[in-house]
C-alpha cells in the first residue's frame, strides 16, 4: 500500500515519534520522583508529611500518569504508522516488540490504581515493579531508537 503524502511530510513525520518518546521518558522520570514523594508522605513523620502534602504530589503523579498512558499509546501507534507509511511494512525487531510490551505494561500499571486506592499493598508493589521495569525498558528503547533514527538520517 502506498500512501499518497507529500515527500516532505513523509520525511519529517519520522521525527515525531522519537521527540514524543523522549518527552515521555523525561515525564516518566518525573512520575518516579513524584511517586517516591507519595511514598514519603505515607511513611514519613508528621513534619515530613505536612510539608510534602502541600506540594500535591499525589495529584501531579495521577496527572502525569494519565498523560503517560495516553501519549504512550498514541506514540506507539504513531511510530508504527509512520514506519508503515514510509516503508510499506513494519520492521519486527526488538525495538518494536519492547515498545508494544511497554504499552501493555503501562496499561497494567494504571489498572492497579483502583486496588491501591482501596489499600491493597500487593497492587502498590506490582505498580512499583512494573513501572521500574518499564523505566528500564524505556531507557533501552531510547538508545535503540536513536540508532534507528541515525540510520534514517544517514539515508536522507
Amino acid at each position: 500500500m502506498d500512501v499518497a503524502l507529500p515527500e516532505s511530510v513523509k520525511v519529517w513525520s519520522q521525527f515525531g515519534h522519537p521527540i514524543m518518546m523522549w518527552v515521555l521518558f523525561a515525564l516518566s522520570v518525573y512520575a518516579l520522583y513524584s511517586g517516591v514523594q507519595i511514598f514519603r508522605i505515607r511513611s514519613g513523620d508528621k513534619e515530613v508529611r505536612k510539608k510534602l502534602v502541600k506540594k500535591k504530589f499525589k495529584d501531579r503523579h495521577h496527572q502525569i500518569g494519565s498523560i503517560l498512558i495516553s501519549f504512550m499509546v498514541l506514540g506507539t501507534i504513531g511510530g508504527m504508522a509512520v514506519t508503515y507509511i514510509n516503508n510499506g511494512k513494519l520492521f519486527v525487531d526488538a525495538h518494536l516488540i519492547v515498545g508494544l510490551g511497554m504499552t501493555g505494561l503501562i496499561a497494567m500499571s494504571v489498572s492497579m490504581v483502583p486496588f491501591m486506592q482501596k489499600g491493597q499493598s500487593w497492587a502498590r508493589y506490582t505498580h512499583w515493579a512494573v513501572n521500574l521495569g518499564m523505566l528500564g525498558l524505556f531507557g533501552w528503547e531510547a538508545v535503540s531508537g536513536m540508532e534507528i533514527l541515525q540510520r534514517i538520517v544517514e539515508k536522507m
